[in-house]
C-alpha cells in the first residue's frame, strides 16, 4: 500500500536553530517512518529576498541538508532535494500565475506580515518574485503530488492559497491535481533568547543546532530573566523568564522544579542558567556529533542531495505530463 506523501522544506538562508528543531525537525523524524516524505531545500524562494546576495543562499544549501541529517532524517526514508534543480516547478508556477490575482496575493496574511518585516529590503516597492512566492510554493507542493504539508499556524494561509489554486485548476482543466491538507505543528513558534516572539536567524537571538558547548554557554548566560528579580532570595516570576521557558522545552521535570524554587526565592538565575546549559548540551551533543561526520564527508551530503533531486524530478516530470495533457499543450505527445 502506497504511503501518503508529505512535502515540506527549509529556506537556505542560515543554519537551523532550536526553533526549527522543536517546530518542525523533530516531527519530520517522527513522520518519516509512516509517510513518503520529501524535504525541499528552497533556494529559489530564498532568493526572493536575497537576490542581491546569492552567495549567502548557495553557502547555506549544504548547511540545511546537514542540519536535517544530523537530527535523524534518514535519506533512505526521507528524500531531500534542491528546488532550483526542478525546472518543472518553475514551469508550473507560470501556469498557476494565470489563476491568481494580484489582489488575492496582497490579501494573504502571511505575505502581508512578511512584506512589513522586509521594508528594509524592498522599501515601498515589493518585487514580483516575493509577492508571488505563494504561487511558486503551490507549484512546489503539487508538482510532487504532495498530500500533506506540515506547517505552523502562521504559515497556514499559504497552504490555503495552494488549495485555492488547485481547485481553480481542476475546475478548468479537470481533476488532475491533489488538494493538499495541512498538518499543524504541535509546537508554537519558539521565542528567542531576548524574549522576542520569534527566534530568527537575522535577529541574533537564536541557539543553533551546530553551536558548540561554549557558544551555548555564552548565549544562555545572556538570556532574559525576570527583570524584577535582583537577588537570589527575591521571589521570582518564571512566567516572564526565558530560562524557564527553555527548561520547559528541554526537560519538563527541571522546568517544574525550577519554577517552584524560583517562586520561593530558592534558586538563583545563574544556577538556573547553568542547569539549562547542561540540558541543552545533553540534547544537542548527539546532533553535533552526527553533523561533524557529515562535515567531514561532504561527498556524502552531495550524493544524498543529488540522488534526492533526481528522485523528486522524476515525480515532477510525471505531474507535468498530466498537466500539459489537461491544458491541451502536449502538442507532440
Amino acid at each position: 500500500m502506497a504511503k501518503t506523501r508529505i512535502v515540506t522544506g527549509d529556506r537556505p538562508t542560515g543554519k537551523l536553530h532550536i526553533g526549527h528543531y522543536f517546530g518542525s525537525l523533530k516531527n519530520r523524524v517522527k513522520l518519516q517512518d509512516d509517510y513518503e516524505e520529501y524535504i525541499l531545500v528552497a533556494d529559489v524562494q530564498a532568493l526572493t529576498d536575497n537576490f542581491n546576495n546569492p552567495e549567502k543562499v548557495a553557502k547555506n544549501v549544504r548547511e540545511i541538508v546537514m542540519d536535517n541529517l544530523s537530527v535523524g532524517l534518514d535519506p533512505e526514508k526521507a528524500t531531500i532535494y534542491l528546488q532550483s534543480m526542478i525546472p518543472e516547478t518553475a514551469e508550473l508556477t507560470v501556469f498557476y500565475s494565470n489563476l491568481v490575482t494580484i489582489a488575492r496575493l496582497e490579501r494573504n496574511p502571511t505575505v502581508k506580515t512578511e512584506i512589513a518585516q522586509k521594508r528594509d529590503i524592498f522599501g515601498e516597492s515589493v518585487t514580483y518574485g516575493f509577492l508571488g512566492y505563494p504561487v511558486s510554493q503551490a507549484a512546489d507542493i503539487t508538482v510532487l503530488g504532495g498530500e500533506i504539508v506540515p506547517t505552523g499556524e502562521d504559515q497556514k494561509p499559504l497552504i490555503e492559497q495552494t488549495r485555492e489554486i488547485v481547485r481553480k485548476f481542476n475546475s478548468i482543466y479537470g481533476e488532475v491535481l491533489k488538494e493538499p491538507q495541512v498538518l499543524l505543528s504541535e509546537n508554537k513558534r519558539i521565542k528567542g533568547l531576548d524574549g522576542n516572539e520569534k527566534m530568527g536567524k537575522s535577529l541574533g537571538n537564536a541557539i543553533y543546532l551546530s553551536d558548540s558547548e561554549e557558544e551555548i554557554r555564552k548565549k544562555v548566560m545572556t538570556a532574559i530573566t525576570d527583570p524584577a528579580r535582583i537577588k537570589k532570595d527575591d521571589l521570582g516570576n518564571p512566567d516572564v523568564c526565558m530560562v524557564a521557558y527553555y527548561h520547559n522545552l528541554f526537560n519538563k521535570e527541571d522546568y517544574e522544579q525550577a519554577c517552584k524554587e524560583c517562586r520561593a526565592g530558592q534558586r538563583g538565575c545563574v544556577e538556573c542558567k547553568k542547569k539549562l546549559i547542561e540540558n541543552i548540551n545533553k540534547e544537542l551533543a548527539p546532533i553535533r556529533e552526527k553533523r561533524k561526520y557529515y562535515e567531514e564527508h561532504p561527498e556524502i551530503v552531495d550524493k544524498i542531495l543529488k540522488d534526492g533531486t533526481e528522485k523528486a524530478r522524476k515525480l515532477a516530470k510525471e505531474t507535468m505530463k498530466e498537466v500539459k495533457k489537461a491544458m491541451k499543450i502536449d502538442y507532440f505527445e
